[in-house]
């Protein structure tokens, strides 16, 4: 990939090796090195993604168990399932892990409101030629691309005057349409707009990371003056000593539990 990019080439590619590797502290670190040390090999800034039109979107497909394999898709009677808490838990935190790398980071449309895969599209509904061509085999993307809420009591979440859209919208993204987290400092949306404000204020994605050692199922590391703490395991891990900048959780301890992420200003 970074051949793709190297001077008088593309600009920028999307990782799809970084958006395609599970929950796992070995297999994230591992990605990230090799992403680091490719693109910079050729002078390019590391991309990260997670979620685009292509793919379940990360707030659900990181939580999936069973997970399916990389472009089926879900649908009404997928056997992988994701329980809501779970999966908006780790979307956050895997969301705050890869605004602190250094790079370019893409963020795709809803993803900043915790939207989640939608399921419940029947087949006549759907609109995806990989659906149509395999006969229904595989659901297709038809989920990350239904339209996002707007405004809570608007017809079609403030999408459309007349409530009409290419693809139904679920009655439980109300809560999350954008008039609805804009003013909740608790949000998603707020915690998108506060990593993304840190990630410019402090350089971040000019920055260089410095691995620090927490054990195999975390991730800690240094940028410029920010400590990343992720926790991918279960047991818990300390906060490291400093300004808590951005949790991608409310922190009820000094401790960074499953499925947390904490940036502290520690220089």
């Amino acid at each position: 990939m970074a051949r793709f990019v190297r001077p008088d080439e593309m600009h920028q590619a999307f990782n799809f090796v970084y958006l395609e590797t599970p929950w796992d502290a070995t297999m994230l670190r591992e990605v990230i090195d090799d992403s680091i040390s490719a693109f910079g090999a050729v002078g390019a800034p590391p991309t990260w993604v997670l979620s685009n039109h292509d793919t379940i979107r990360h707030r659900t497909r990181l939580a999936l168990v069973p997970p399916p394999p990389h472009g089926a898709g879900i649908g009404p009677t997928s056997i992988s399932k994701a329980d809501p808490t779970v999966s908006l838990r780790r979307g956050r935190a895997a969301t705050a892990l890869m605004l602190a790398l250094p790079g370019s980071a893409y963020v795709y449309q809803g993803e900043e409101l915790g939207l989640p895969e939608v399921t419940a599209i029947e087949p006549h509904q759907r609109q995806d030629p990989t659906f149509a061509r395999t006969g229904g085999e595989l659901w297709g993307r038809d989920g990350c691309r239904v339209p996002i809420p707007w405004e809570a009591d608007a017809p079609a979440y403030g999408f459309s005057a007349s409530g009409e859209t290419w693809l139904p919208q679920p009655p439980l993204w109300a809560a999350l349409a954008r008039d609805r987290q804009q003013d909740d400092p608790g949000s998603t949306l707020a915690m998108y707009r506060r990593a993304l404000q840190l990630r410019r204020e402090l350089g971040l994605g000019t920055g260089t990371l410095e691995w620090l050692d927490v054990g195999p199922t975390a991730l800690a590391f240094r940028n410029g003056p920010v400590t990343v703490v992720a926790n991918l395991g279960h047991d818990a891990v300390d906060v490291p000593r400093g300004e808590i900048l951005l949790s991608s959780s409310p922190l009820d301890s000094a401790s960074v539990f499953a499925d947390e992420v904490v940036w502290v200003r520690t220089a």
